[in-house]
Order: C-alpha cells, then sequence, then structure tokens
C-alpha cells in the first residue's frame, strides 16, 4: 500500500537535508556579522522584494535535464546589497513559490530543495559582498568600483553554490554525469551570471535614488519589465525548437505509414536501441538521446522520391545510390537545430549504415571508428527490418533474423552489441516480434500512456519518488 508521504531515493534525500542544516547554520549566524547596508529599509521594502521575488521565480527559461533558471539571481543580489546579510537569504526561502508549487508533479522535497539551494546560494553571496565591504584590502579603493568588484565576486560565489547543488542533486537523482550535466545546463551560464552582476546592483541603486514618484520601486519595475521581455523572446525560442523536434517525429511517422512495411519502423527501432543501451549501462539522459536518435534516423529519407522510397521491386544501382544518400540528407533537413543535436545523435544519422568491418556507407568506417550509438541503432534498424520484410523480400522469423545477426557478428554489427542483443532477445521483449509490438504499441492502453517530459521549475530536477 503506498503512503501518503512520497520520498526521493535516499541519497537525494540525504543531500537535501545536508543543504538543510547549512542553511540553517548560516540564517542563524548571519545577523551577529555587521551590517554594512546602510539603507534605511521598512516592511514596505521587505514586501516589495518578497513580490520581486515570488515573480521572478515564476517565470523561469527551461534547460536540459529538467532544470530551467530565472531571474531570481538578480533580484538575489539586489537583495544582498540593499538589506542586512541575514534578511536577503531569507527572502528567498520564504517567498521562492514555484508556479508548479502544490501540484504532484512537484513534491515537497522538490520544493524543499529549490528554497534551500536559492536562500543557500543567497547566503554565500551575501557574506562575499561583506567581505569585500569590510576587508581592509579594499579600504581604499573608489566606492563605485569596491560595488561593482564586490557584486561581481558575490555573483560568482552564487554562482558556485547554485551550479553546485543543482548539478550535484540532478547526478545523484538521474545518474548522467556531471560533467555531462555541466556542459549541456551551466559551462555557457557563467558568462551570462557575470553580465547581469551589475544589473542586480542597478536595481539596487535605482531602488534607493528614487527617480519616478519618490518611490525607487517604479524604476525597478521597469527594468524588470525589461528583463522578462528578453526572457519571454528565449522562452518562445524554445517553444520553437520544441516544436520543430514535433514536426520532425510527425514527419517519420508519415514517413513510416506510406509504406505496411515500414509502419512503426521508427517506434520499434527506437525501442531495441532503448533496450541495448540500458543494458549497457547508459545514463537516464542518454537512454533518451539514443532513443530519440533512433526514431528519426531515417529522416533524410523524406528528401527521397517516393517512386523511388517505394518501388516494389529490386532497385537499379542509381536508386541504390539515392536511397544511399539519405543518410547525408539527414543532416540537411535538420540543419535549423544542427546545433541543437549532439554529435551522438548526428553521428546515428550518418552512420547507421556503416558496418563494422569497413564495407558500410557514406564513409566506410570500420570497426571502434563507427561511433557507438551508431552500431547500436544499425543493429536494430537491421533487426526491424529482416523481421519486417519488403515487397520485394519477405520477413524472416524472430529466430531467422536473430540467427542472422549473431551470423553477421563481426563482419556487419560489432560483437559486442550483438552479444547483448541476443541476450535481450532471450528475455522476450515486447519489440522480439512485430506484430506483437504493432499490436501492443497500438493498444488504446499503450496510447493513453504515451507523454511528453514534463518541464520542472527554476533549478530543479524530477526526482524520482518512493514512499
Amino acid at each position: 500500500m503506498q503512503s501518503g508521504l512520497s520520498l526521493p531515493p535516499k541519497n537525494v534525500l540525504v543531500f537535501i537535508l545536508g543543504l538543510l542544516l547549512v542553511y540553517l547554520f548560516l540564517q542563524f549566524y548571519l545577523p551577529y556579522i555587521s551590517n554594512i547596508n546602510k539603507y534605511d529599509f521598512n516592511v514596505h521594502d521587505i514586501l516589495f522584494w518578497a513580490a520581486l521575488v515570488f515573480i521572478a521565480k515564476r517565470t523561469a527559461i527551461n534547460l536540459p535535464f529538467n532544470a530551467a533558471m530565472s531571474h531570481t539571481f538578480i533580484v538575489a543580489l539586489a537583495c544582498v546589497t540593499i538589506f542586512p546579510t541575514w534578511l536577503a537569504p531569507l527572502l528567498l526561502f520564504l517567498f521562492n513559490f514555484d508556479k508548479e508549487a502544490g501540484k504532484p508533479s512537484y513534491p515537497w522535497y522538490k520544493d524543499l530543495f529549490n528554497r534551500t539551494q536559492s536562500a543557500l546560494s543567497t547566503s554565500f553571496a551575501a557574506l562575499t559582498w561583506w567581505f569585500f565591504q569590510t576587508n581592509s584590502l579594499t579600504g581604499g579603493m573608489n566606492h563605485v568600483l569596491l560595488d561593482f568588484v564586490a557584486i561581481v565576486a558575490a555573483s560568482i560565489t552564487y554562482f558556485v553554490v547554485n551550479v553546485f547543488s543543482v548539478t550535484y542533486v540532478i547526478h545523484l537523482a538521474s545518474g548522467a554525469s556531471i560533467r555531462k550535466i555541466w556542459s549541456e545546463n551551466y559551462s555557457w551560464l557563467w558568462v551570462s551570471y557575470l553580465v547581469q552582476a551589475p544589473v542586480g546592483l542597478l536595481l539596487a541603486k535605482a531602488y534607493q535614488t528614487p527617480l519616478i514618484g519618490g518611490w525607487g520601486g517604479f524604476t525597478v519595475l521597469f527594468m524588470m519589465l525589461l528583463l522578462y521581455f528578453s526572457r519571454y523572446y528565449w522562452d518562445e525560442k524554445v517553444k520553437l525548437e520544441e516544436s520543430f523536434d514535433e514536426t520532425i517525429e510527425v514527419l517519420v511517422a508519415a514517413l513510416d505509414a506510406k509504406d505496411p512495411f515500414t509502419r512503426l519502423h521508427s517506434e520499434r527501432v527506437a525501442a531495441i536501441s532503448e533496450s541495448i543501451a540500458k543494458r549497457m549501462g547508459f545514463d537516464e539522459q542518454d537512454v533518451k538521446r539514443i532513443t530519440y536518435a533512433a526514431r528519426i534516423h531515417d529522416i533524410g529519407k523524406v528528401a527521397i522520391p517516393d517512386s523511388v522510397l517505394l518501388k516494389p521491386s529490386k532497385l537499379t544501382d542509381d536508386e541504390f545510390e539515392l536511397i544511399k544518400s539519405h543518410t547525408g540528407k539527414g543532416l540537411e533537413v535538420l540543419h535549423p537545430m544542427k546545433q541543437r543535436l549532439s554529435k551522438d545523435v548526428q553521428g546515428v544519422i550518418v552512420h547507421h549504415h556503416e558496418r563494422w568491418d569497413g564495407t558500410g556507407y557514406p564513409s566506410r568506417l570500420k570497426g571502434d571508428k563507427i561511433p557507438l550509438w551508431a552500431r547500436i541503432v544499425a543493429l536494430a534498424d537491421a533487426y526491424e527490418a529482416m523481421t519486417a520484410g519488403r515487397a520485394y523480400s519477405p520477413a524472416k522469423s524472430p529466430q531467422e533474423a536473430l540467427n542472422e545477426i549473431i551470423m553477421l557478428a563481426g563482419r556487419q554489427f560489432d560483437p559486442q552489441v550483438v552479444k547483448l542483443f541476443e541476450e535481450l532477445w532471450l528475455e522476450d521483449p515486447i519489440w522480439k516480434d512485430r506484430e506483437e509490438f504493432l499490436r501492443r504499441y497500438t493498444s488504446p492502453a499503450h496510447l493513453s500512456a504515451l507523454s511528453s517530459p514534463s518541464r520542472s521549475g527554476p533549478a530543479s530536477v524530477t526526482l524520482p519518488t518512493s514512499s
């Protein structure tokens, strides 16, 4: 029986609670250090900046690995320069409400993690700001220069603490390597953090020096409005890229549906590739990527005339050369999104017809020179084609197809991939028999279970639960 309180994996929970303890220690310690920010604030100031924290959290930009970023960072830096050292992190902890809060997709521990890591990052940023403002080594600096140096240092501190916390919890939850999470989420963000750091300082100075109506909040709201316009531009760019992904998958589905022999071909190749990748120990994100690559591996065929692609008789040499060109045409079709495709995915599209002995196409790569992902998809593609058959070539039984693949190990296929494939095949997976796969895949129960990956809130990750 399921209990009412869901829990993340033990290692994730321990990490979150550890972060919480560090934050609570700092929250109780910070009031005892001297207050260097001389702004005479009142309750209205606190409510205004709390509202900005609340709004900033709810307008996030999606990143890979179900992570996201928002303008909370800028608001946090502004609070660090305005309020006493202890107040800024407290505002982040109390008012950092995610727009998904209260929904099943956003459990309590996810909310706790996001609040804690934001408050902890702000705590260390506040300490950095305090250190530079009180250190004797910076005492002779021009006031403007000192503020600039201090805010840049505080932003770097915030970035390091924030990115470490989020990267490590994603690593614990998904199994993805820290290096991969860093490169795909944050390797480009550090420049953004440095560029935005002075904006946080400007917000604070604008608030402390009213220009409109005797209240600095009007200027701050105007500046935040400009930031949100840039955010929505980026958000629309992300949505456009997602729409392009969906369009590509629709094209692939339409391509498969043209011929009864290739019905759901790409989906079955993807299912086989996914099984092999999992057996080889790929992390969660790489499994998703190779599955996606397998789905679109034949996208180049949309550029091949139907008269050749659907020809019921044997192809001429010229026609076969035209068919072979689909590996290169695939990247031409995907050119608008090529920068978003990893080298591994591109390798699948271009090299899934290479052979282990070097007699494949288009590059006649041999052995380990063939990208691993392409070797996996090549075997999956061949098994699917063998058991589906063509108008000019009757379908083989699953056993006959397996026997042929084993016979071709070391010639057409990577022997290690063949070995893992045979192990999986003996476990009677759904993709083993084509008719069973088609029946199960198109059943109402299966279709209702299909859903798009959900996006999580800022600086968060989809954590598995246990109860």
